[in-house]
């Protein structure tokens, strides 16, 4: 039996992970209307059709937007980190081309139906580009990852069903939302850096510190706080490489560096194109939301009562609409206990606690119409690494029926949150069970590719997913099983 490090995943499961996961993130819609979503298409809008990025002429229908200049020198912009609308522009100038209709066509007006089909099929478009192909990679990386970690296929493959199915991860990455893509980022550079310095082999690769370098600096462009996480993962590089010779770590150092610039360029040149100085942020001109007004763009100490909710709170808690990642948490744990794993579960730790500090230090923490602490999503990634050695530590048949019965209720979950609407309104106290459940789901209020864009009946559309994600799982599971036994011979 060959060493867990050496182990890979298996490639025919990896390809149709990335097919089932990018395929669950692609069926379901996303409101396009919801002022995140809004504001980035707006953004890509005004790049492709007008060369520039105000959007004046759409500002009435999101909140989230910022202002700058007074009187007739006054306009409107996106108030976010751009990452997500530059992703989102091949997607938009495609379908103005391939439709022959543009936004100038469009009457803005919220209640204007043809308006919103003409964003819906905009989003989507963007989201499988983007945010999907993101996600899918990532639960890859995961399953290789996990799969290294343990020697085991099948604990790779439960961390990475886990993360990518079975926590709202799944719906955050059916819209333009910047969370899901910058966990799948900072998972792309970890997963770059472990294998990277695996030997001195993989250190002699340019690839390895160009692909942890690029995900690291576009997880920056996507959402500006992801430097915080980057700077752990920058530092455990450090400590990867410590062995290295110096000439090496120079190269090494020197690429990834070269990368992560190249990664955060296009911020400096939307910021050209929009404010005329590559210095400026969106955020400066926020309007409407005076808690940005506090600290830093809002950001001000952790409060202990909001790091309670973030985690444990029915409202807006993380494992109570991901109950599968507590056993993630316990997998930390055996990683810091084992010696070829404790600097990876010393990283997820230190990246958890980042986040969530960052999260819970933030005005509004609980971002708003969110199901989930959607400014935590991030941690999912770190606390989907666990799962490989919680699997991987389970003796007994009975134990693994448990933990895979716990996996099988959060994807059940987080279908149903990405069925209905990740968008959830804020005062709802149980908003999963109260309104995704309750209000939306059984009433058959789902948004699915077939009923959005074909006129389907909402429940076929939902069956025809079923009819090909179900087989797609059972094929991806007995080949995860071949490949189990085959390392045990």
């Amino acid at each position: 039996m060959r060493r867990p490090e050496a182990v890979r995943g298996p490639r025919t499961v990896a390809a149709m992970l990335f097919v089932l996961v990018w395929l669950s993130c692609v069926w379901f819609g996303s409101y396009a209307f919801n002022p995140n979503n809004a504001t980035r298409l707006f953004a890509a809008l005004a790049l492709v059709e007008q060369g520039d990025a105000r959007i004046d002429r759409y500002q009435s229908l999101t909140i989230d937007k910022a202002q700058f200049g007074q009187g007739n020198a006054r306009h409107y912009y996106m108030d976010k980190a751009p990452g997500m609308t530059l992703m989102a522009v091949p997607a938009v100038w495609a379908a103005d081309r391939l439709s022959g209709v543009k936004a100038s066509d469009q009457v803005i007006d919220i209640a204007n139906p043809r308006l919103r089909a003409f964003l819906g099929v905009r989003l989507t478009a963007a989201v499988a580009c983007s945010a999907a192909l993101l996600t899918a990679f990532a639960a890859v990386l995961l399953l290789d990852l996990g799969t290294g970690i343990t020697g085991s296929p099948a604990a790779g493959l439960f961390a990475a069903l886990g993360y990518a199915l079975g926590s709202i991860i799944w719906g955050w990455s059916t819209s333009l939302f910047g969370h899901a893509p910058v966990a799948a980022l900072l998972l792309i550079a970890t997963w770059a850096i472990w294998r990277g310095t695996a030997g001195p082999r993989e250190m002699a690769r340019w690839r390895y510190p160009v692909m942890a370098g690029l995900a690291l600096g576009w997880a920056v462009a996507v959402e500006f706080q992801a430097a915080l996480s980057g700077l752990a993962i920058g530092v455990w590089a450090l400590w990867r490489t410590r062995s290295a010779v110096e000439r090496v770590r120079g190269r090494i150092y020197g690429t990834a560096l070269v990368s992560a610039a190249a990664g955060v360029v296009p911020v400096l040149a939307y910021n050209m194109i929009a404010f005329g100085t590559p210095f400026v942020l969106g955020y400066q001109g926020v309007v409407g939301f005076d808690g940005m007004n506090q600290g830093l763009f809002g950001l001000t100490y952790p409060k202990p009562g909001a790091v309670w909710e973030i985690v444990f709170g029915m409202r807006r808690g993380l494992l109570c609409v991901s109950p599968v990642l507590v056993v993630g948490g316990v997998g930390l744990v055996q990683m810091i206990r084992r010696p070829d794993t404790r600097d990876l579960g010393w990283l997820a730790v230190a990246v958890v606690a980042i986040v969530v500090s960052v999260n819970a230090s933030y005005f509004y923490w609980d971002g708003g119409a969110s199901v989930g602490p959607r400014h935590s999503v991030p941690t999912i990634a770190f606390l989907g690494l666990g799962l490989a050695p919680f699997w991987a530590s389970l003796a007994s048949v009975r134990a693994r029926y448990a933990a895979a019965a716990l996996l099988a209720v959060s994807i059940v979950i987080n279908l149903i949150i990405a069925s209905t609407d990740i968008f959830a309104p804020e005062a709802m106290a149980v908003p999963v069970w109260t309104r995704n459940f309750l209000g939306l789901f059984l009433t058959g209020k789902l948004e699915t590719l077939p009923n959005l864009f074909w006129g389907w009946n909402a429940w076929f559309g939902f069956a025809l997913y079923l009819d090909i994600a179900l087989p797609l799982l059972g094929l991806i599971v007995w080949q995860t099983r071949r490949a189990e036994r085959a390392l045990s011979e």
